[in-house]
């Protein structure tokens, strides 16, 4: 197990004006961040990030979502760093996000839920590396 996971906030994130009270809430709940990028994926990188999802009906409409705008991508770290940020982000559905949570307060429906957080360590790793190759190591 690592102290370390991978989030970044989604294009109705970004769009939204919420980089600012989001990643507070990150660091409020004692988080470190270790790398952070702004940047914006093509479609093809969308879909290499997402292949994992490549045969879901819902894959070709999240590569559309997650190359509409802008992302911000960060490497945080904290002891127990992935179970204590999916606590932090909350449920998928923000109807159902707990209140409080980052996808309670900021998300507008389950496709626009503002952030992604890693479910696993090996997860965060290889999400991790797809942004930050070569310049941090996971």
């Amino acid at each position: 197990m690592t102290n370390r996971t991978f989030t970044m906030i989604k294009p109705d994130g970004v769009a939204n004006n919420y980089i600012g009270a989001i990643l507070a809430k990150i660091n409020e709940a004692g988080f470190r961040i270790v790398a952070m990028k702004y940047t914006q994926l093509t479609p093809e990188r969308a879909g290499e990030f997402y292949s994992v999802h490549k045969e879901r009906p819902f894959y070709n409409d999240l590569v559309k979502y997650m190359s509409s705008g802008p992302i911000v991508a960060c490497i945080l770290e904290k002891s127990n760093a992935i179970e204590d940020f999916r606590k932090l982000i909350g449920a998928t559905d923000p109807a159902k996000a707990e209140k409080g949570t980052i996808r309670n307060l900021y998300a507008k429906s389950i496709e626009a839920n503002a952030v992604h957080g890693s479910d696993s360590d090996e997860n965060a790793a290889i999400e991790g590396n797809f942004f930050f190759a070569g310049t941090e190591r996971f």
